[in-house]
């Protein structure tokens, strides 16, 4: 059988690409040589302190079903702090000059402190866009608006679930 030049250099570049990504020390969150039991021992022991606000209570509520989904733990290990700042920004202008279209950014900085709330641990941002349609009814254009919120929402909580679970597998 002859290889071809072009099927040669597949091969040859497949073949380097799969020793590199073998030695670069990537291995699933979830996988195997990873301590599951550990990693959602630590997450359980999260408390998601308390949040103002509508989109606040529902961020509270996504985490804690994320991180601890039998409640708030009575002997918290960790403490979760979390600033959200909500942007609105019109798009798709009519003649008229009214917006068909709006998409909703929300941004969360997080910070993980011990359980003395004194020694910060880890931190980060997290945020997500999410479009909505801006209808001539108000009530759909609000049913809309809070959709995308709740969407938004929702992933930014797992986000930060997902780099806690790698913080706390790293330990």
């Amino acid at each position: 059988m002859s290889w071809s030049r072009r099927e040669l250099t597949r091969l040859i570049v497949g073949a380097a690409s799969a020793i590199a990504l073998a030695g670069c020390g990537f291995q699933p969150l979830y996988g195997p040589g990873i301590n599951n039991t550990e990693v959602s021992t630590s997450l359980a022991s999260v408390r998601v302190e308390p949040l103002t606000d509508r989109a606040g209570q529902q961020m509270h509520n996504f985490l804690r079903d994320r991180l601890n989904p039998r409640g708030q733990p009575a002997d918290a290990s960790y403490s979760l702090r979390i600033q959200l700042t909500e942007r609105l920004q019109e798009l798709g202008v009519r003649r008229d000059e009214t917006a068909t279209r709006a998409n909703l950014r929300m941004e969360a900085d997080f910070i993980l402190l011990s359980v003395d709330g004194q020694t910060q641990l880890m931190s980060g941002e997290s945020a997500s866009t999410t479009s909505y349609d801006i209808l001539t009814n108000p009530f759909a254009t609000t049913v809309s608006e809070e959709t995308a919120r709740e969407r938004a929402l929702r992933e930014v909580a797992d986000d930060i679930h997902t780099r806690l679970a790698l913080y706390f597998a790293k330990q």
